[in-house]
C-alpha cells in the first residue's frame, strides 16, 4: 500500500482509523455548525481524528423537486465558518471543473461523486489544487478499476488522494458491498468505508402515487453491522452520514445514522480494531 499523507490533524492511511461525517447537505448554517461541534465532541472524546462532511448543493438527488442545498456562493461560506469555528478539517463533494478551484479555497479535502469518478477532467481539476482527494467508488466501477482514476489524480500533480467504497448496484433499487473490494483498493490508495450509503436503497423510499419513487431509501439497521465489518476488513477511515432528525433530514435521512447513535457505534469499532490489531 502507497504511504500515508495527513489532512490537517488527521493522519490517513497510517494505520489508525478516522472518521468523516456531517449532514448529507448544509441544511442551514446553524445546522451545519451544530452538527459539526456535536461531532467533534464525541470525536474527541473517542479519540477518533474527524473531518466534517457536507454538500453545498446535491446535483444528483432522484428528483427535480428534492432540496439540493444552498448553492456554491453560501455554502461556501458556511463550510469556511465550520473549518474556522470548529476548527476542524472540512470536506465537500464537487461536480464541475469549472467551481473546483473556488471550493478548493474554503475545504480541506475534495470529493468526487461516485458518479462522476471516471470524469477526468474533474478528476484532474481537483489535484492542481493541492487539496486531498476522495474519490467516491462508482456503484458501477470494480475496486480494481479504481486504479485508473487514482493514477489520473497522481499524474496531474495531486499527492493525498483515497477512496471511498459505498456498494455497488445489485439488480434495481439495491447496493451490496463486496468486502474484498477493501483490501483490492488499498493496494493503490488508502482506503474509506461508508456505511450509510452503503445502506441506502436508491431511488426506492416513498411514492407519489403515480409515478413511483421521488427519493431513496435506506436500511439504516445495518449500519453497524456493516462499520463492524469494514474496521475488521482493515479500512483506514469510516464514513458516515448523521443526524440529528433523520426522519426530517432534507436530504438522505432515510440512510442517515442518528447523532444519538454515534457514540456507541464509536466505541464498538474502537473495540473491532484493537481486537484486530
Amino acid at each position: 500500500m502507497p504511504e500515508g499523507f495527513s489532512i490537517g490533524d488527521v493522519p490517513v492511511g497510517k494505520g489508525g482509523v478516522f472518521l468523516i461525517a456531517g449532514p448529507c447537505v448544509i441544511e442551514s448554517e446553524q445546522h451545519a455548525l451544530s452538527m459539526a461541534r456535536a461531532i467533534s465532541r464525541i470525536a474527541r472524546d473517542k479519540r477518533i481524528p474527524y473531518i466534517f462532511k457536507a454538500s453545498y448543493d446535491k446535483a444528483n438527488r432522484t428528483s427535480i423537486r428534492s432540496f439540493r442545498g444552498p448553492g456554491l456562493e453560501e455554502g461556501l461560506r458556511i463550510l469556511s465558518k465550520v473549518r474556522n469555528e470548529v476548527s476542524v478539517p472540512v470536506l465537500t463533494d464537487v461536480h464541475q471543473a469549472s467551481d473546483v478551484e473556488r471550493v478548493a479555497g474554503a475545504v480541506d479535502v475534495l470529493q468526487i461523486p461516485a458518479f462522476l469518478c471516471r470524469q477526468t477532467d474533474l478528476l484532474v481539476a481537483a489535484a492542481k489544487t493541492g487539496c486531498a482527494v476522495n474519490i467516491k467508488k462508482g456503484q458501477f466501477v470494480s475496486p480494481w478499476d479504481m486504479r485508473h482514476a487514482v493514477e489520473k489524480v497522481h499524474d496531474a500533480g495531486g499527492e493525498r488522494v483515497f477512496l471511498t467504497e459505498r456498494g455497488a448496484s445489485f439488480g434495481y433499487n439495491n447496493l451490496v458491498v463486496d468486502m474484498r473490494s477493501l483490501a483490492v483498493m488499498r493496494r493503490f490508495a488508502p482506503v474509506v468505508f461508508d456505511a450509510t450509503h452503503s445502506v441506502q436503497l436508491p431511488s426506492a423510499g416513498s411514492s407519489n402515487g403515480h409515478e413511483g419513487p421521488t427519493q431513496s431509501g435506506g436500511q439504516p439497521e445495518f449500519i453497524p453491522l456493516l462499520a463492524r465489518a469494514a474496521v475488521a476488513a482493515g479500512v483506514d477511515g469510516i464514513f458516515l452520514e448523521v443526524h440529528d432528525d433523520p426522519a426530517n433530514a432534507k436530504s438522505d435521512g432515510a440512510n442517515a445514522l442518528d447523532l444519538k447513535d454515534l457514540p456507541g457505534l464509536l466505541d464498538q469499532l474502537i473495540a473491532v480494531q484493537a481486537a484486530v490489531n
